[in-house]
């Protein structure tokens, strides 16, 4: 079954700096809205956009057929989903959750089973692509969950990115994103090392991007982060406090996998040290600056 545009109302929790776009790329793909978000004022483009607003999370999940979440950290995904205000204790049975927080495996799992209870299909669904992706409607977008309930909610993901993959049953979703953090986790140390290597030695780094970038050492970190590091733009695609959270949960679930990650491991120390520096706040293309620090 798939759900039709016209009778789907779509919950929206989280319209932070990707939130706000995807949630945009809906509307413009028909979609009607209810909204939600911690601090209002950062809903206000989407509620001028026709988007309404709702005061509470439980007010969202009594009105929307499917409701997608994009907040900040676990702790804040469990609260939204599992507290007595949250959504599975106010939605109506046969509504269809979708996590597309990065969050933890684990968690993931126990929401689709406190929502199987309840007679609701929960899918986890993070995504990848950033700032850039969410406007362009690009996303790469990992999801876990059951077949069906994929199915039903693919044209949705489809107004929001466009490499969507069911990776397989609950948790599944939020283990390859993980993936996904692990492989970036590294990359960035190269990006980072190869710009500063570059200035060291004297070369225009824009020059050297431009024989790099389309060669073996190409990636979307280099591509698309490169240019802002040396531009000295450190602003947000990705906040570095939650490329640390996720680096922490991919840690933790290797180590319960007895797995070894020295890269992750050596990235997670250098952005916690970047962290403590005051740039929690800015975009993970700001770890350039302890490269380059004098």
């Amino acid at each position: 079954m798939v759900l039709q545009k016209e009778n789907t109302v779509i919950g929206f929790i989280g319209t932070g700096v990707m939130g706000k776009s995807m949630a945009l790329n809906l509307m413009k793909a028909g979609y009607k809205l209810v909204i939600y978000n911690r601090t209002k004022a950062k809903a206000q483009e989407l509620i001028d956009a026709g988007a309404l607003w709702q005061d509470t999370v439980a007010g969202v999940a009594q009105k929307a057929k499917v409701i997608i979440t994009m907040v900040g950290y676990p702790k804040d995904v469990e609260e939204v989903y599992l507290s007595d205000e949250g959504i599975i204790k106010n939605a109506q049975a046969g509504s269809y959750l979708v996590d597309m927080t990065t969050s933890s495996p684990s968690l993931a799992k126990r929401i689709y089973e406190e929502a199987l209870k309840a007679q609701m299909f929960a899918l986890d669904a993070p995504v990848s692509g950033g700032d850039i992706g969410a406007r362009n409607a690009t996303l790469s977008i990992m999801v876990g969950g059951e077949k069906e309930a994929f199915e039903a909610v693919k044209p949705i993901f489809e107004a929001m990115g466009n490499n969507i993959v069911l990776q397989g049953p609950a948790g599944s979703g939020q283990y390859t994103k993980m993936c996904n953090q692990i492989a970036i986790a590294s990359n960035m140390l190269g990006v980072c090392e190869a710009m500063a290597y570059a200035q060291k030695a004297g070369l225009d780094p824009q020059n050297v991007l431009k024989s790099i970038e389309t060669g073996a050492a190409g990636s979307f970190s280099l591509s698309n982060l490169a240019p802002r590091m040396l531009k000295g733009d450190f602003a947000p695609g990705f906040y570095v406090k939650h490329f640390i959270k996720d680096m922490r949960i991919a840690l933790e679930s290797a180590k319960e996998m007895g797995l070894m990650t020295p890269g992750l491991e050596l990235a997670l120390a250098l952005y916690e040290r970047l962290a403590e520096k005051g740039e929690e706040n800015s975009g993970t293309q700001a770890l350039f600056k302890l490269y380059v620090e004098k």
